[in-house]
């Protein structure tokens, strides 16, 4: 059984009069330990897709299975419990806490699960030793070099050990030399049996991947073996 499957999904956006197929009929399967790169240019619905894919976002028709689980119908309750305990996010611009340290961002989806603070501190260290970062846990953010801070946040995506790890263009505010950094990263957690889906516009980003899925105007146009 598939880890992940959408099933003729779409989604619809109202702009003015018009409505717009951000999504037309997309049905995917996505298996446990698959690292995959989601690709297309501005508008082809790979964000409306990643938000579906992590539960920020339910479909308009078509059905989304995670796992056994129909997600349809569920309350935004069910989406923030799923959210907090399946999917690890990682962002272009980092999202952290410019106030708090690298271990108080890393502990925030175990702060949201309510984990015992003596839990989170041991967990969030050891997220932050497995990005090799065990001497910075109490530097902030403006403390921390753009690599860091993308290592913080990769970090904290997977402090909850989640099902899958979505990265929205996780290399795109760092220099070429730092992102293939990051993304040797992506190949060692992928290579240990995470399930990573990258949401990217980057060729070279793509490339490390190991399924790379073209879309275009809210349509998968392809759908093939990446280089990896």
């Amino acid at each position: 059984m598939p880890l992940l499957k959408l099933e003729n999904v779409i989604k619809l956006y109202k702009m003015g009069e018009q409505l717009v197929h951000a999504l037309d009929d997309v049905s995917l399967s996505i298996e446990r330990g698959e690292y995959i790169a989601i690709m297309g240019p501005s508008g082809s619905g790979k964000s409306t897709l990643m938000n579906i894919l992590g539960f920020l976002d339910l479909p308009d028709k078509g059905q989304y299975f995670f796992g056994e689980k129909n997600t349809t119908g569920m309350t935004e309750t069910d989406l923030a419990y799923a959210r907090n305990r399946s999917v690890g996010f990682i962002f272009q611009t980092f999202n952290l806490l410019p106030r708090e340290t690298a271990l108080e961002n890393v502990q925030l989806p175990l702060v949201y699960a309510a984990i015992p603070r003596r839990k989170r501190d041991e967990l969030a260290k050891k997220a932050l030793n497995m990005v090799n970062l065990g001497n910075r846990i109490h530097h902030k953010p403006n403390e921390l070099s753009g690599g860091e801070r993308q290592r913080v946040a990769i970090a904290r995506a997977l402090v909850n050990d989640p099902d899958i790890v979505l990265a929205d263009e996780p290399t795109g505010n760092l220099d070429s030399k730092t992102g293939e950094e990051i993304m040797q990263i992506f190949n060692q957690l992928n290579t240990e049996g995470r399930t990573m889906i990258v949401v990217t516009h980057d060729t070279d980003v793509a490339q490390h991947t190991k399924r790379i899925v073209q879309l275009r105007d809210g349509k998968i146009t392809e759908d093939r073996a990446g280089n990896r």
